[in-house]
């Protein structure tokens, strides 16, 4: 398994070029085709089965700039991809807002590629749930780039949470062609108490017979799960993290459970998230 089509959110945010560089590093490393998107931020609701003729109306000339603006933002794209040899790329450019669209071109994509939400970059504050949105309503991961990335590397020492879940499993699976990179890959448990299959034998086989070096380092926290993988992964010197996204959305209002709300919030490595 390797991941074939990836997509990245294309944006004029300040974390926007590190956010490409990764996804275009990735789709280099896996053979891929990268695909940049950038949107205007007018609902595509507005174009289908409208019966006004926007560019007749005094919203013309502000979709124009809109569009300029996206245009600018996909130039930046081009740029970055287009330095990496023999990369297969291409823009898009989106009638949609970020969140709806990148939902919708998930569908045909193995890997999304996103930031952490930073309340001071004005260009994140227009949609500060994008990221836990696109994760509770794509079926492929997402993986998440800090704002404040701390690690010099990337995919080296994975970190692994694990609690049997169907959004751990599925974390895991869609995570195997970055650690099977990996140099290392720790998987963490957290209070499994007596119960066997927690304790995380039976994921560490199912890793390790698809080539991939695991550990699994068990143990108990007092503190919430979110705040211990943080730790951990402080503690170990991960640059990548793999877990499981918990929430759902009620109409566009995204509610999260509580570590995966504390790793977005706090996260200072990639964080890939399968929901």
């Amino acid at each position: 398994m390797s991941y074939k089509t990836i997509l990245v959110h294309v944006d004029h945010s300040a974390h926007a070029p590190a956010r490409i560089a990764l996804a275009a590093r990735i789709a280099a490393d896996n053979n891929a085709h990268l695909i940049g998107a950038a949107m205007t931020g007018i609902s595509r609701f507005i174009y289908h089965g409208a019966t006004v003729d926007l560019a007749r109306t005094v919203l013309a000339a502000q979709v124009d700039v809109l569009v300029d603006k996206a245009n600018d933002a996909l130039a930046r794209f081009d740029a970055i991809a287009g330095a990496i040899a023999g990369l297969s790329f291409e823009r898009r450019l989106v009638h949609d807002d970020a969140a709806g669209a990148l939902v919708q071109q998930a569908r045909y994509a193995d890997l999304v590629v996103v930031s952490q939400f930073d309340r001071d970059d004005p260009v994140a504050r227009l949609d500060s749930e994008l990221p836990a949105y696109v994760m509770l309503n794509s079926a492929c991961p997402l993986l998440v780039v800090p704002y404040a990335n701390a690690a010099a590397t990337f995919g080296e020492h994975a970190l692994v949470a694990w609690d049997e879940s169907l959004p751990a499993s599925r974390a895991v699976a869609n995570s195997l062609p970055l650690l099977r990179r990996a140099r290392k890959t720790t998987l963490a448990v957290f209070n499994a108490g007596d119960e066997p299959r927690l304790a995380g034998a039976d994921i560490a086989l199912y890793l390790a017979r698809h080539d991939v070096n695991v550990e699994v380092r068990a143990g108990e926290t007092n503190i919430d799960v979110g705040n211990a993988l943080l730790s951990l992964a402080a503690d170990l010197g991960a640059d990548l993290m793999v877990m499981g996204g918990y929430g759902h959305t009620r109409f566009r209002e995204v509610l999260l459970g509580g570590a995966t709300q504390t790793v977005l919030a706090a996260m200072t490595i990639p964080v890939l998230m399968s929901h």
